[in-house]
């Protein structure tokens, strides 16, 4: 499970000062969210921007994430497979038993890690929490790209609450077709939108072929406008598959789940 445009961190590290000039004043589309309404933040692209201000109650939230399309029980490991590139990759992420606080909600810890050719290339950890009405939402992330064994990069970490930076949803507890919310925000670092664009989507992946029960979702970030992916989530399951439809080639496509309670 990607919840983040993969080539934030690698790809378009180089480019991350030139896009900031570029987008200077262009600041793409804002929404407003609170944790009461689960079509908090709806908005289209193109409008003018909005003050971005979630209203984080702590007591609104609970880590006992359900949500049918992002469900995140501790134990649960996600195994993925696919290729950047043309290269090999192997995803594997875990929802682990372990909370932080952040911005007074507990929040769920997920580490998520990525291998190429064998080689760890990237291990994060992410941080969500689910609101009373069902809604997924996303506090930040502590990342780090590897080299030979060593950290070369922490790009794209953030924190809500901290420099400015502030939640997101990453799932919404009634999706629309044609709704569109922030995933995340630190200006500059963590800018990534999403788009509902269908409720019956099919998808095949290794560990199945789930027919007309997936939500479908077009992802970007204004910080990479060269990058645009599709991913499906699959009712009961979670992320399933993500594919680059613009920009560098990219799949990714589950294998396996695993409970250990």
């Amino acid at each position: 499970m990607r919840h983040k445009v993969r080539h934030k961190a690698v790809f378009f590290g180089a480019l991350v000062a030139v896009v900031l000039l570029l987008t200077a004043g262009l600041v793409g589309t804002a929404l407003r969210m609170t944790t009461g309404s689960a079509a908090a933040g709806t908005t289209t692209q193109g409008t003018t921007q909005q003050a971005y201000a979630p209203h984080i109650n702590p007591s609104g939230f609970t880590t006992k994430i359900d949500n049918k399309y992002f469900p995140l029980k501790p134990g649960t490991t996600f195994v993925y497979q696919g290729n950047s590139g043309g290269n090999p990759e192997r995803d594997v992420m875990t929802v682990t038993h372990s909370t932080k606080q952040i911005m007074g909600v507990k929040c769920v810890v997920v580490d998520d890690r990525v291998w190429a050719h064998g080689k760890l290339t990237e291990k994060t950890f992410d941080y969500y929490a689910q609101d009373k009405k069902g809604t997924v939402w996303y506090f930040g992330e502590n990342s780090k790209a590897y080299k030979n064994g060593k950290v070369v990069s922490t790009a794209g970490s953030w924190e809500a609450g901290k420099a400015g930076a502030k939640p997101g949803i990453i799932m919404q507890a009634h999706p629309k077709v044609g709704q569109t919310y922030r995933q995340e925000y630190y200006k500059g670092v963590a800018e990534d939108m999403a788009k509902v664009l269908k409720l019956n989507g099919s998808a095949k992946v290794p560990f199945g072929f789930f027919d007309h029960h997936s939500l479908v979702s077009k992802e970007w970030s204004p910080l990479e406008p060269g990058v645009v992916e599709h991913k499906y989530y699959a009712a009961g399951v979670g992320d399933i598959k993500e594919v680059t439809v613009k920009g560098p080639s990219e799949t990714l496509g589950l294998v396996n789940v695993r409970h250990t309670g």
